[in-house]
């Protein structure tokens, strides 16, 4: 994004089927002992249909003194035990949850889904720009093919959405930490950790290296303990590209957060989220956006209805 820059609802659904509603202006989300979703957070409804939105934001900006993310990590997190897991060595359980990322991977392979952004600049509480797509995402032979089928005219204020947000969008925000994604970064057990109602494993993500023109993950991720995938992230793409020039955008990438829903055995990207105020050196800008990815279907399935 190009530039010069909280939510309590009802959320429930089952491991095999996320669900998110609002009600009264209030957000929950996470997974309960039945499954059911209990995250909360403060948030501001925008008139869309019925949808709720949460998700990341990638920034540039001229004359951008600096932005803090607010995006809270630790939504739905216990204390953090910092004790070694128990029966297995950390790199058998590095070499097991990479694993199941590939089958999540191989898996998504064989989905079509939709994908859904809102990004909204707000003036105080109130949203005073939006930017709405929606994309038909599904696979050719491997290959990520995206179909839109709804995108309104940019109302945002100071900003605009760039070719690296876009990006952003596709790669990181759904990112699963596969077996070959996990020889480009160095994995840190940090320890064990109740979100929500589930038992995880965090381990903190660093890129090993930076190639020249490739961007990557920095930040941290929640291994459920008995499915060894991950369910949760929380991070930012990384190098952030600074100006050759003075008078040149500054690129600024806001923390996000993913949480996954359990789909057919497998733990794939639902939503994500950002919430950041972005402060320039004339004023600050508060920008939200929100990504879900819903309505996981087999490939093919609506043709084999009668």
């Amino acid at each position: 994004m190009k530039g010069y820059a909280t939510v309590c609802t009802i959320g429930e659904g089952k491991r095999s089927h996320l669900r998110v509603t609002a009600v009264g202006g209030y957000l929950a989300a996470g997974w309960s002992k039945k499954g059911c979703m209990v995250w909360r957070q403060k948030m501001v409804w925008a008139g869309w249909r019925s949808s709720l939105l949460i998700a990341l934001l990638a920034i540039t900006c001229g004359a951008c003194a600096g932005a803090w993310a607010q995006t809270d990590c630790s939504a739905g997190n216990d204390v953090l035990d910092t004790a070694e897991p128990k029966g297995i060595a950390i790199p058998d359980l590095i070499a097991k949850f990479t694993a199941g990322e590939d089958r999540a991977r191989d898996a998504r392979l064989h989905y079509t889904y939709t994908q859904d952004v809102l990004v909204q600049t707000l003036s105080g509480n109130q949203p005073d720009g939006q930017w709405h797509q929606v994309s038909t995402i599904s696979y050719d032979k491997g290959k990520r093919m995206e179909n839109v089928t709804f995108s309104e005219v940019s109302t945002l204020r100071g900003v605009q959405m760039s070719a690296e947000d876009m990006d952003d969008i596709k790669v990181f925000m759904p990112w699963l930490l596969t077996s070959e994604e996990a020889r480009q970064y160095d994995l840190k057990y940090a320890g064990q950790q109740h979100v929500d109602d589930l038992d995880t494993f965090v381990f903190l993500v660093e890129p090993k290296k930076y190639e020249k023109n490739q961007r990557y993950f920095q930040g941290r991720v929640w291994v459920d303990n008995h499915d060894l995938q991950v369910v949760k992230l929380c991070g930012k793409s990384v190098p952030e590209i600074r100006p050759k020039k003075k008078k040149d955008p500054q690129e600024i990438r806001p923390t996000f957060a993913t949480w996954r829903q359990f789909v057919e055995g497998n733990w794939l990207p639902a939503y994500s989220r950002v919430d950041d105020d972005l402060h320039f050196s004339a004023q600050t800008i508060h920008i939200k956006e929100v990504v879900k990815f819903t309505g996981y279907k087999k490939a093919g399935d609506e043709a084999k209805k009668p």
